[in-house]
Order: structure tokens, then C-alpha cells, then sequence
């Protein structure tokens, strides 16, 4: 059995009203208005039938629902979108086992009141938190009631990167070129919403929080020599802010607090990248997922992504930890089935 712990769909109502309208925008839109996959259940589906052991839990792709809507109207798209993932997850069990609810992050009471809806009436696992909300921080205190309501509910956080095209490469540009926004933007997103919550003694108000970190936690695998010793040295590149200080109030080591966060496999089949992220987070933090639907052919991603952590030389121990055991600890579900 393999729970693919983050992936992407739509609800059919959701996607015909938001994505395929038009108002998801012009990059971001296109993309997901193009991927069959990521609406149409059929096609999901024949997808699913070459790995019958797969189980998928699911969340709403891109764009964040505060981008395509004002305070008033995200918490509607948040109901339908939490509705719609809901009823898949009760009509088909054998394919979907869980989700994750979506949030109107750029209004904290509808998120609040959301929370309590999704899990309390739809049973939702987990939230869907993105890197930034509509350029602003995770760790500004109008954010906090959010991160203080999951970790009371011991609820997962989905945390997805968002960053477009209109975020420049340099500073003399007014965007981002080559979909370098993407391949590169989306990583550094990740590790800079990890950092300010860390810093941000995120872990030390709610020690065990559950962050569910996409991509293999961005950077910080690769730079944990970095994070480790440079950032042992917080403040001393700093003459305008007391970071000394801030370093000596914290409970653990700046990068022991980086290895808190869980990650997935969503590497694209990146062998290497993944022996990186689990020497970095350790086979109890890691989980597979596979970023399904959005690959150049259907299925590739959950079959290089098997092949890249089958190739590890991992324990069978370790390999069903990261395939099932940590998604069914984390998610509180538990599973007993035979491959289709």
C-alpha cells in the first residue's frame, strides 16, 4: 500500500466556475486548465489503474484562492472547494482516503471558522497553507490564530509554494523569465516561509506542530551545512537588528528546528535530491507524495517517484514508513487493503 499524501484536483463545480472561467489568470490558469487529470475523474482514474496499491489524498491545486478572490467572497470558494473534495473522498475510498481543506487565507475569521466546518462536518485531515499570502509572510501575527488553531486540533499543515512570473529575477526586471519563477522560485518559497517560521519561535509555541512540507523541503536538505553553522552565527552579518539575541532565546539550534518539519517525495524522480532530503529529515518525517497530475505524460510522476526511492537501498522498514505508516500516524487513518 502507497498513500500519495500530496497531489492535486478539482471539484468539477470549482474548476468549471473558477479555473476554466478565467479567473485563476493567465500563467497559473493556463496551466491548470490544461491538465486533463486534475478535474476529469475518468482520467484520473486510468492514471491510478497502473499503480493499484496508490492511494491519493487530495488538495486543490493553484492558484491560492486569495489571489482570484477579495476577504468577502474567498471564504465562498473555500466551502466549495472543501465540499467538492469531501464527496470524492466519501464516493470513491478505494481511490482518495483523505484531503486537505482550502483556506481564505487573506480572511483569518472565515479561516477559523472554516477549520472547525471542514473538520468537524467534512472530516477533513488537514489545512492547505501557502508559502505567502498574496506576498505577505506566514509568520505576521494576523496568521498566528491559523498556525494556533491546527496545532491545537493536531491537524496537518499542507504547505505549498505560490510564487508567479510577476516576481522578477532581478530587481531591474518586472518578471520572472523562462519559468525561472517556477523551477527555482518555487524551492527558495518553501525554505523562506520555513525560516521566518522558525525564527519566529513557531516550534517553540507549539512544539510537535505538524508541517507537511512539498518538494522535500525545498532548500534545506541541499544547504543543511549552511543552516547548521551559518545560521549558528545568526546576527553577526547584521549591524541593523538584535538576531544575536534572538539566536540565544531559542530552545534548539536553528537547524534542529528545520529537521521538525516533515517533507515529501515530490521530486520528480530526483534519486539524488531525495537521499538528501531523507539523510536531512530522517525516514519517520518523510512521506511519499507524487505532485499528480502535472507531468509531461500521465503517471510519470508516481512511477519515477517509486523508482527514485526504490532505488535507495532503503530497509523494507524504512520504505513503508515513508510508502504508508508516516501518512496513517500523520493523518490518523488507517488503511487495511489489498492491492486492486
Amino acid at each position: 500500500m502507497k498513500i500519495d499524501v500530496f497531489n492535486h484536483f478539482f471539484p468539477k463545480a470549482f474548476f468549471e466556475r473558477y479555473i476554466a472561467g478565467g479567473a485563476a489568470g493567465k500563467d497559473m490558469g493556463k496551466r491548470m486548465a490544461s491538465v486533463k487529470a486534475a478535474v476529469d475523474l475518468d482520467e484520473r482514474f486510468r492514471l491510478l489503474d497502473e499503480f493499484g496499491d496508490v492511494r491519493q489524498v487530495l488538495t486543490i491545486a493553484q492558484p491560492p484562492l486569495e489571489a482570484i478572490a477579495n476577504p468577502e467572497t474567498s471564504p465562498v470558494l473555500a466551502q466549495m472547494a472543501n465540499d467538492g473534495l469531501a464527496e470524492l473522498v466519501a464516493k470513491y475510498p478505494d481511490r482518495f482516503i483523505a484531503f486537505g481543506a482550502s483556506l481564505p487565507l487573506n480572511n483569518t475569521d472565515a479561516c477559523l471558522r472554516e477549520i472547525e466546518r471542514s473538520v468537524e462536518q467534512l472530516g477533513a485531515r488537514g489545512v492547505l497553507v501557502y508559502t505567502n499570502v498574496n506576498g505577505a509572510p506566514l509568520d505576521r501575527p494576523e496568521f498566528q490564530p491559523i498556525f494556533d488553531e491546527v496545532a491545537r486540533r493536531d491537524l496537518v499543515v499542507f504547505l505549498h509554494p505560490a510564487r508567479g512570473s510577476r516576481f522578477a529575477d532581478y530587481s531591474t526586471e518586472d518578471k520572472s523569465l523562462y519559468e525561472i519563477w517556477w523551477m527555482l522560485g518555487w524551492p527558495y518559497e518553501t525554505s523562506a516561509a520555513m525560516s521566518r517560521l522558525v525564527f519566529s519561535g513557531l516550534f517553540d509555541r507549539h512544539p510537535g506542530i505538524k508541517i507537511l512540507t512539498h518538494h522535500m523541503g525545498g532548500m534545506l536538505p541541499y544547504f543543511a551545512g549552511r543552516a547548521a553553522l551559518g545560521w549558528d552565527q545568526l546576527g553577526v552579518r547584521t549591524s541593523d537588528a538584535d538576531y544575536v539575541s534572538l539566536r540565544q532565546s531559542m530552545k534548539k539550534r536553528p537547524v534542529d528546528c528545520f529537521r521538525e518539519f516533515y517533507a515529501d517525495t515530490a521530486l520528480f524522480g530526483g534519486a539524488s535530491a531525495t537521499a538528501c532530503g531523507l539523510d536531512f529529515f530522517g525516514a519517520d518525517r518523510c512521506l511519499f507524495a507524487s505532485d499528480t497530475p502535472f507531468e509531461p505524460s500521465p503517471g510519470i510522476f508516481i512511477r519515477e517517484t517509486i523508482r527514485a526511492i526504490d532505488s535507495l537501498g532503503l530497509t523494507d522498514d524504512d520504505k513503508d514508513r515513508i510508502y504508508r505508516r508516516n501518512a496513517e500516524r500523520l493523518l490518523k487513518i488507517e488503511i487495511y487493503s489489498a492491492p486492486r
